[in-house]
């Protein structure tokens, strides 16, 4: 992981994508991790804040589960998340101070309609990140990521979720949404906070 490069992108562009940032092996079991096997794990996400959070299939269609650090394999992501943080703080002094991420999969059909990753009433979402886990994923397959101008409808890039492939980006720049998957699709949500800004 060069930070110097993420950074520089993110400072002139506003997003980068890397492809296999972590090793297979770690990224395979981060895999054997987003399976909602237990059903007591993943739950439905929902959209909103606080009393108005609200579960709305037809605008949000995944189920989600909060990384543990104090399981092995979460921590190692974390962990990782971690340098990456304090390797941006280095050189963009961004003021980063912690890392949220969940499991998302998304069952056949299931999408995410554009949406901004800023909360209503919070500006403390700085970068948002998402790790994809689809092996052997084909375009046909749907699921990608659309990222949008920050005015507008225009489509800046579209991400087809492959295995071990991330992308980063700021998170109040970019619209995004999810195409809809003729499959399952499986990755990781996060996003580096700043302490909140109201």
């Amino acid at each position: 992981m060069n930070i110097e490069t993420i950074a520089g992108q993110l400072a002139q562009v506003g997003y980068v994508i890397l492809d296999q940032p972590l090793p297979r092996s770690q990224s395979v079991q981060l895999y054997s991790r987003c399976k909602d096997d237990e059903r007591q794990r993943f739950q439905p996400a929902r959209i909103g804040r606080d009393a108005e959070r609200k579960q709305l299939d037809a605008i949000r269609g995944d189920v989600i589960c909060w990384l543990d650090d104090g399981d092995c394999i979460d921590h190692g992501y974390l962990a990782w998340m971690e340098k990456l943080r304090s390797g941006l703080n280095e050189v963009l002094y961004l003021g980063l101070f912690d890392f949220e991420c969940h499991y998302a999969i998304y069952g056949a059909g299931a999408g995410y309609a554009r949406h901004s990753d800023v909360l209503s009433g919070r500006r403390n979402r700085v970068l948002s990140t998402v790790f994809y886990l689809n092996d052997d994923w084909q375009l046909s397959d749907g699921g990608a990521l659309v990222l949008f101008a920050p005015e507008g409808d225009a489509v800046i890039d579209i991400v087809s979720p492959t295995f071990g492939k991330m992308i980063i980006f700021l998170s109040e720049s970019f619209p995004h949404s999810v195409l809809k998957a003729c499959k399952q699709r499986r990755s990781i949500a996060g996003w580096f906070r700043v302490r909140d800004i109201t």
